[in-house]
């Protein structure tokens, strides 16, 4: 199809006049020059002010081809293989259905002739073409091939699958299945990249090799081709080469760090290899440097809890303890600390394992346990530094609890996490280890226990309704049970039918107070000290949690997901999927 007609076709739709094809055609051409990647069509409704859909659906008009709707339509296996994985990924082509020996193609380009040609080519027989989004068409094509697919398949031609071996060192040429590994590497890394994921998990089966990516807190199974059990040792040899591992130990568990630039931002990636009855299974931990550092009023704390935090972290002395599980959120928000309180007449020094983030100004230590530099060690030799204020990542030995309570004592303030279900167990807990009630009581200065949960898609964020009785099993508070509202995601394209996207973290915030020390003197269950820091004034995980639903950031499932049930409390949880009635 010529330019020349595609003029006339575009000006009989009323999309662009021939005058604005012949400037905006020259305009793309430059930008095309200059590096820009826009397709003539994206420019086209740009300089219009058109969406992609209704361009497209107005252009399909005027040339008589259908627009299709690519979420609503299931494309059965043989239809999809009447034109080749490399044809399909390379032009961004969909066949969609095959009917009276005809295939209906989808495309979003109609200006590209190449692509026309090679479609009606690699069909080998009639096609009729229809116009859908490039995003739909790209989604639908991980959706049905599955992540990576062209690459496995330009590696399946190979007789045999590669492997990697210890001291082989050759020219990696494009046309390598090595080559191809290292394409198809990319690829699941950038695809976890672009979901926002915060792990990716290559787990072998007797027969299949499954890559999961946990988005939000959640796992999720991707879309993969069906022969990628058959590259298993390449793809798992690929990422310990590129971590530094040792490829020939298969028996034993390894780590190993990734640094890679994506789109000029830096990630580091934790990579872990453990042996399992069907071969080594990998999981990476993607770490974006430049997204940490948010602010204390960026973390979503109540403003008195705000309030409070600020006047804890500002003190000469102490220890302040961020409790939860793994996941939880509890380096950003000592990161967010440090950052308020970082400036040039503090001296801060943290010992971590790892590094997460790197923070400027700020002294930080790595944990190497197997040259015998561990938290306790390392904490020891950091009071000869003359800090003011410490970071230890984690409280876990008596011998590390012992020396951060007398670097507090002895007029330094300390920062550290411990893993603890709510505020009040971390004073149980550290009495536990073997800290006398005494010492605990007179260096801990605030515990604050946090859970991360998942926030309401802003995209397709609808009212739902709940029954009462439901809200009163579950322990919603009475007095707010008929007036307020709720809302839940009903699922859409922007949040891959989720309901949700992005979290944020609800908070525990216990302060110790003059009222509090003599409970923990004579060894209090946690039970009890949490009910006197209610009277005081905290507020539980589960009320913040639902005071954010409130608001309508999360939903009560997710609430209810994280938190653990207020036995002191009283409140009875019953089914979950009870009293849920969708608006």
């Amino acid at each position: 199809m010529a330019f020349s007609s595609i003029k006339q076709v575009l000006a009989q739709a009323g999309l662009v006049s021939p005058e604005q094809f012949t400037e905006w055609t020259k305009a793309w051409r430059v930008a095309v020059e200059s590096g820009s990647q826009e397709s003539l069509l994206a420019f086209f409704c740009r300089e219009r002010g058109l969406s992609e859909e209704t361009f497209l659906q107005r252009l399909g008009a005027a040339l008589g081809w259908p627009y299709v709707e690519l979420p609503k339509l299931s494309v059965p296996p043989e239809t999809r293989g009447k034109i080749s994985t490399k044809v399909a990924f390379q032009y961004n082509v969909l066949p969609v259905r095959f009917e009276n020996g005809v295939l209906q193609v989808a495309v979003s380009n109609p200006f590209n002739t190449g692509l026309l040609g090679a479609i009606q080519f690699g069909a080998r027989g009639p096609v009729e073409f229809a116009l859908a989004p490039q995003e739909e068409i790209e989604k639908a094509l991980k959706k049905y091939y599955g992540v990576g697919a062209e690459t496995l398949d330009e590696m399946q031609k190979e007789e045999e699958p590669l492997e990697l071996f210890v001291g082989e060192d050759k020219e990696i040429t494009e046309g390598d299945q090595e080559a191809s590994v290292i394409k198809f590497v990319n690829q699941i890394i950038w695809e976890a990249y672009k979901d926002r994921a915060t792990d990716i998990h290559f787990e072998p089966a007797e027969d299949e090799l499954r890559i999961r990516y946990r988005i939000d807190g959640i796992l999720h199974q991707t879309p993969m081709p069906p022969q990628l059990k058959r590259f298993q040792a390449a793809l798992i040899s690929r990422i310990k080469v590129m971590s530094g591992m040792n490829i020939a130990e298969k028996r034993l568990p390894q780590d190993g760090r990734i640094n890679v630039r994506i789109k000029g931002e830096e990630i580091d990636i934790r990579v872990s290899t453990v042996p399992t009855v069907y071969g080594e299974s990998v999981s990476l931990r993607l770490l974006t440097r430049g997204k940490i550092f948010l602010t204390l009023d960026k973390l979503g704390f109540s403003p008195q809890d705000e309030q409070a935090l600020r006047e804890i972290i500002v003190k000469p002395h102490g220890i302040m303890l961020v409790t939860g599980p793994t996941g939880a959120g509890k380096s950003t928000t000592l990161y967010a600390c440090l950052s308020t309180i970082n400036s040039v007449h503090k001296r801060i020094i943290t010992i971590e394992e790892p590094v997460e983030y790197e923070l400027k100004g700020i002294n930080q230590i790595a944990v190497r346990p197997e040259i015998g530099l561990t938290f306790a060690v390392g904490l020891r030799h950091i009071l000869r530094q003359d800090p003011n204020v410490i970071m230890v990542g984690e409280v876990r030995d008596l011998e590390t609890a012992e020396i951060a309570i007398r670097a507090a004592l002895t007029g330094h303030l300390v920062f550290s996490t411990l893993h603890t279900n709510d505020a009040p167990s971390a004073f149980t807990r550290l009495i536990d280890m073997g800290i006398e009630p005494f010492l605990v009581a007179s260096s801990v200065e605030a515990v604050l226990a946090q859970r991360l949960v998942r926030t309401i898609c802003p995209h397709c964020k609808t009212e739902q309704k709940v029954e009462r009785d439901y809200l009163r099993r579950i322990g919603f508070p009475e007095a707010e049970i008929e007036t307020a509202k709720f809302w839940h995601g009903a699922g859409c394209e922007e949040c891959r039918q989720l309901g949700y996207q992005g979290r944020l973290a609800i908070y525990e915030l216990l302060i110790l107070s003059e009222a509090l020390r003599p409970l923990i003197l004579s060894r209090a269950a946690a039970s009890t000290i949490a009910t006197r820091g209610m009277e005081l004034g905290m507020r539980t995980l589960r009320t913040d949690g639902w005071n954010k639903v409130r608001q309508g950031m999360t939903t009560i499932e997710e609430v209810l997901r994280v938190t653990q049930t207020e036995e002191h409390l009283g409140a009875l949880v019953g089914d979950k999927s009870e009293g849920l009635a969708r608006a």
